[in-house]
């Protein structure tokens, strides 16, 4: 069986009673004129116009913004580095100062010493006289043994001293845990009495 193709053709509508199209041409819309084509384009033109200047003014603000920032920046840190300097130098003036106050102390220490070695040597033959000679030669051995002391401290430098110390203090911590606190007790009493 063969099949067969069927096309339908459009049924024909009677023309009675129904309106028909006229065949006028349909009216154009109004061509744009220069006048009326014109403020539009205008309007266009000058919107992106103002567009461009809104964002070349945008970038000329963003270009200064970072190159104020720049420039404090390397403000700052110019400050910053003038600043470490001064600090470095007050530094290196605090430590000279403390050297030398150092230096001070020791030959202030070192003349205490050698001038209670001293008194006690001078007092030597009275305490012969009061106590006996026995413990006139303890005088005299404390007075050479000051005046020893004294003269260690003279031949040797804050740094030896400061060596010294902390040598001591490693090898007998209770020792000189104790002596920091007979020390520090007469060093109050001392000011507390000039106080007065």
């Amino acid at each position: 069986m063969a099949e067969t193709k069927i096309t339908k053709t459009p049924a024909k509508t009677s023309t009675k009673g129904a309106t028909t199209k006229s065949t006028r041409p349909k009216k154009a819309a109004p061509k744009k004129t220069a006048a009326t084509a014109r403020p539009a384009d205008e309007a266009k033109t000058r919107f992106n116009a103002a567009l461009e200047e809104a964002k070349a003014g945008a970038a000329a603000l963003r270009a200064e913004a970072g190159d104020r920032a720049g420039e404090y920046r390397n403000q700052a840190r110019s400050k910053g580095d003038e600043f470490l300097d001064e600090a470095r130098a007050y530094g290196e003036k605090a430590k000279h100062r403390a050297g030398d106050l150092a230096v001070d102390a020791k030959s202030a220490t070192s003349d205490g010493i050698a001038s209670i070695g001293k008194v006690i040597a001078d007092t030597a033959p009275q305490i012969d006289e009061r106590l006996g000679e026995q413990y006139g030669d303890y005088a005299r051995k404390a007075s050479r043994s000051l005046a020893e002391t004294s003269a260690k401290l003279d031949a040797k430098s804050v740094e030896e001293l400061g060596e010294d110390a902390r040598e001591f203090v490693r090898k007998s911590p209770g020792t000189a845990i104790g002596i920091a606190a007979v020390a520090g007790y007469l060093l109050a009493r001392l000011f507390r009495g000039s106080s007065k």
